[in-house]
């Protein structure tokens, strides 16, 4: 009997504590929605007892809305489901013909999975030097100096097209908006170094890029902003394009300012890193550089390595996804949805990806019209999800073995461990939080078509959030 009381007395005070939480929410929420900069936005907020998955508070969590980076949550988890948390990109070294003395005759070939790591700066074992070393040091264990015949590229193993439908020309030619290829290098991301002139409205002048630009012309029509202003620039340039217009502004006053863009064509700088590091170590190419789009364009038939040489493979998945939710790569997504695709179906493609991951949470209590999905990032302004959606992922991956390296590369903002999103008139924010008092709160919250300043939406957002600390 006694056990019984206090059993009684514990729900009791669940209950209070829950009503109170319902409380300050409803009331916040209230608050927001006679906010003059809210006046003519549409939000939701659908918080549910991470223990129990007893909803807490719901507003609008069946409305889909725009939900920018927080998407990435939704690829994440399907990508450790479908991929898993061990999962490695390869890239094969191979040739074909013999080799004679110090002398391959025939054809060196490189054969790309859209390796997002393939020489990015984020991992020792696959940085632009390690790869470029790893290559060499396989074609002199091998006793080749001389190659014959021509270096291949091979990206035949995902579609040509490298950025999802629904990318907005503002956004592609930055180093945000690079798509992912078959063949991604440096994170498919060249940096322009500037030199403002010294008060607002002055010229501003292009220094140099790295990586070399090459094919593509940048058209400087950048200008000098006020002091720290910031980066106001936008470059226009669209995958595979040949001329690039950079407009803004940049902050008057620095000796040297930096900006970074999506290189059009990865390809082309990885062919041309091969071929300068080749130079560097005795390694003499007769041939030429062919890429499978050329041999595509051409009609003419690729031929296929019949030898390997080496093997290079990425970090585990959940290392890469560590990043990708962190920093919000948007090239770690788009690839994790090609990668599906290919695993899945044997070719990489963004429709078909989408496809098959929408389906995985259709069988996992997420309806597809409550998950319309235009890519695996967020970027597009299309993409329109419910926060019920976002919460159901959540949840899901608390019961999963894999929820720790998950937890672990959500970012820490506002002391809650919870991803943000953040484009045009869009703000967002999905993850846990826990209460002083050890209460666990699993939440999705998102405006769109807010007015004015998106920081004082996010103080506002935060502040609601703040609520959950409290009890």
């Amino acid at each position: 009997m006694r056990l019984t009381g206090l059993m009684i007395l514990f729900f009791i005070g669940d209950l209070a504590m829950a009503q109170n939480i319902e409380t300050k929410i409803s009331a916040a929420v209230k608050q927001l929605e006679n906010d003059s900069q809210l006046k003519h936005a549409v939000f939701s907020l659908y918080i549910v007892d991470g223990k129990t998955g007893k909803v807490v508070f719901d507003k609008n969590s069946q409305i889909g809305l725009a939900t920018a980076s927080c998407l990435k949550v939704v690829t994440s988890a399907a990508a450790f489901e479908l991929l898993g948390a061990a999962y490695r990109f390869k890239t094969e070294i191979g040739y074909d013909g013999i080799v004679e003395n110090d002398t391959l005759k025939g054809n060196l070939f490189v054969t790309f999975y859209g390796d997002p790591s393939f020489g990015s700066f984020r991992w020792d074992s696959t940085n632009m030097e390690t790869v470029l070393k790893d290559i060499v040091t396989s074609l002199k264990e091998n006793k080749i100096k001389v190659i014959t015949g021509s270096l291949i590229i091979d990206e035949s193993k995902w579609e040509t097209q490298a950025t999802p439908r629904g990318w907005t020309w503002e956004d592609m030619g930055n180093y945000y908006g690079a798509g992912a290829r078959a063949l991604n290098w440096n994170e498919n991301q060249y940096d322009i170094l500037l030199k403002p002139g010294k008060k607002e409205g002055d010229d501003v002048e292009i220094m140099s890029t790295n990586p070399e630009l090459l094919v593509s012309r940048l058209v400087n029509e950048l200008k000098a902003g006020s002091l720290g202003s910031g980066d106001n620039s936008i470059i226009y340039l669209p995958e595979d394009g040949n001329i690039a217009y950079i407009r803004g502004t940049v902050p008057a006053g620095k000796a040297s300012f930096k900006v970074s863009g999506a290189m059009p064509n990865a390809s082309l700088s990885f062919i041309n890193s091969v071929q300068n590091y080749f130079k560097t170590q005795s390694i003499n190419l007769l041939g030429e550089a062919k890429t499978s789009k050329a041999f595509a364009f051409n009609n003419e038939k690729m031929p296929s390595p019949a030898k390997a040489l080496l093997n290079i493979s990425s970090p585990s998945l959940d290392s890469i996804n560590y990043w990708f939710l962190q920093k919000s790569l948007n090239l770690f997504g788009e690839a994790f949805v090609k990668t599906i695709a290919y695993e899945k179906n044997g070719f990489g493609a963004t429709e078909t990806g989408l496809d098959i991951i929408q389906d995985f949470w259709l069988k996992n209590g997420i309806e597809k019209s409550a998950l319309h999905m235009y890519d695996g990032s967020g970027l597009s302004p299309a993409n329109r999800v419910t926060t019920d959606a976002l919460v159901t992922v959540m949840q899901f991956a608390k019961k999963q073995k894999w929820y720790a390296s998950f937890y672990d590369a959500l970012p820490l903002q506002n002391n809650i461990k919870m991803k943000s999103g953040y484009i045009g008139g869009v703000r967002s924010y999905t993850g846990y939080v826990k209460s002083k008092s050890g209460a666990e709160y699993t939440f999705s919250f998102i405006i769109n078509n807010y007015d004015g300043s998106s920081g004082a939406v996010r103080e506002k957002m935060w502040k609601l959030l703040d609520i959950l600390k409290a009890p």
